[in-house]
């Protein structure tokens, strides 16, 4: 009697916090009243743009069995205002779109996720025999022993241009890991994921997400395309930017091929419903939703999405959307039926937390006040400036130094200084493999870490420049000195 008493408490009290958690968001709503929530909601997301120097940006919040509120944020550079109907990449938030095409087709009995993916195209002949045990749902999982080490992605010297020529790359590739074992997160993963959706459909792929997906969901303006190429011809899309010493500069994305992982342009409008479609329960059978909406085995991302448990908040399903110019995040907190969505026309930077817009945003929501962060971009852009300057006139003064130094240099103080001068260039010539490691094993271009770190790459550069100008001096007077003793 005692295990039953102590599982049905359990069982009260789990029902307990979930009902607390669901009415979280409507409490606070309740209590100040939508139009207060949009006025520091508003407030909030102005601010924290105008620290972070990001131009322009759209917002949309899904709550309950309604959109609660969409808005847009910023200019064009010709001086349009963006609005909720403006139109964003939402870059790898289209993931979670590609795996809800696939699922569909699952709970159709046309594709079996468990099944390897190769039996589906009679035109692959692996070399590494591990390829023909990749199943789809490696693919959905980011398990399938691909990475960017072993597959080139964004530093694929010539870009596919349909998503019918990347099979080949099936034949040739020796995995990085056997399929299941380990997770990579790998943009081609989605590609062979897009591609089956065409084998078996029968349609394009962005014709059958316009069909099955955007359509039935309401999303009027949303579509599919192939190459960033498409986002720098299209004129309503607004220019996309990278910063520089806080300053945002117009830049256009460099030419990837994105059908599949990161091919979705949409707007505020559209992704609110989205969003809201995701607790409606009507996109795919009961037990394939849990699936869509579940962790993987090897770690938090499932099918398209991060999946995790953030305490008082409940299950959240959520991800992130990379483009070198463009940025967006989503969160959706399924035990409170709450969606929340952000787009930014300035690409990922290592000084700004976009990921607090939305966190700033929930927590408003839930009756909370939403600071802005210290770590911001004009604050540590200017601590960055500030080091730039403080680098600059140390070089100086060690210059000076050394050559009113009565001490001669000796071999061993050269040695010495060698080390000292080597740090930042090693470190520069070593930025992109660090990177790949800190990344999971991304490969990020020397264009991207560019575009990602650009302040930083300027202070390594004038530490370099200041170090290796010294030690050439000190080198001239090591010389010098040894011949006059000779």
């Amino acid at each position: 009697m005692t295990i039953v008493y102590k599982s049905i408490f359990a069982c009260l009290i789990c029902m307990f916090l979930a009902a607390f958690i669901s009415i979280l968001p409507a409490a606070a709503v309740e209590s100040q009243g939508k139009a207060a929530i949009v006025d520091e909601i508003d407030n909030y997301v102005k601010k924290t743009m105008k620290v972070n120097h990001i131009s322009g940006a759209s917002l949309s919040i899904a709550y309950g069995e309604d959109v609660f509120y969409t808005q847009g944020y910023g200019e064009y550079a010709d001086g349009r205002k963006i609005t909720n109907k403006t139109i964003f990449p939402i870059a790898s938030l289209s993931k979670s779109i590609t795996a809800l095409a696939v699922l569909q087709l699952a709970d159709k009995g046309l594709i079996d996720l468990d099944a390897p993916y190769v039996s589906y195209f009679s035109n692959i002949s692996p070399t590494d025999e591990r390829v023909n045990h990749i199943t789809i749902r490696n693919l959905l999982n980011q398990t399938s022993g691909l990475n960017d080490k072993v597959n080139p992605d964004m530093t694929k010297s010539v870009q596919f241009r349909t998503l019918q020529e990347i099979n080949d790359s099936m034949n040739t590739v020796k995995l990085a890991a056997d399929p299941g074992s380990t997770y990579y997160y790998h943009n081609p993963n989605y590609q062979f994921l897009a591609l089956l959706v065409e084998q078996i459909s029968g349609q394009r792929f962005s014709e059958y997400l316009h069909d099955h997906i955007f359509t039935p969901v309401g999303m009027k303006d949303t579509y599919d395309i192939s190459t960033t190429q498409q986002i720098i011809e299209n004129n309503a899309i607004p220019q996309g930017h990278y910063l520089l010493l806080g300053k945002p500069i117009r830049k256009a994305e460099p030419l990837w091929f994105i059908d599949g992982p990161a091919g979705i342009i949409s707007t505020a409008e559209d992704m609110a419903k989205w969003m809201l479609a995701q607790y409606k329960g009507n996109l795919l059978a009961p037990e394939l939703m849990e699936q869509y909406h579940t962790a993987g085995q090897r770690g938090p991302y499932g099918m398209g999405w991060l999946v995790e448990e953030e305490g008082y908040a409940g299950w959240t399903i959520s991800h992130s959307g990379i483009f070198w110019t463009y940025k967006a995040e989503e969160t959706i907190y399924l035990d409170q039926q709450l969606g929340i969505t952000m787009m930014f026309n300035s690409g990922i930077n290592t000084f700004v937390d976009y990921s607090a817009f939305v966190d700033g945003i929930a927590g408003i929501m839930n009756g909370e006040k939403a600071g802005i962060t210290i770590f911001n971009t004009r604050n540590m852009e200017a601590f960055i400036i500030l080091l730039v300057i403080a680098t600059i006139l140390r070089g100086v003064y060690m210059h000076f130094r050394i050559s009113r130094s009565r001490k001669g240099i000796t071999t061993r103080k050269l040695i010495l200084s060698s080390f000292g001068t080597l740090f930042p260039i090693l470190i520069l010539l070593f930025l992109s493999p660090l990177t790949t490691f800190i990344g999971g094993g991304r490969v990020v271009p020397w264009f991207g870490l560019w575009t990602t770190m650009p302040s930083l790459l300027i202070w390594l550069a004038v530490l370099t420049l200041a170090n290796i100008t010294n030690w050439v001096y000190r080198f001239r007077l090591h010389d010098h000195a040894s011949k006059r003793t000779t």
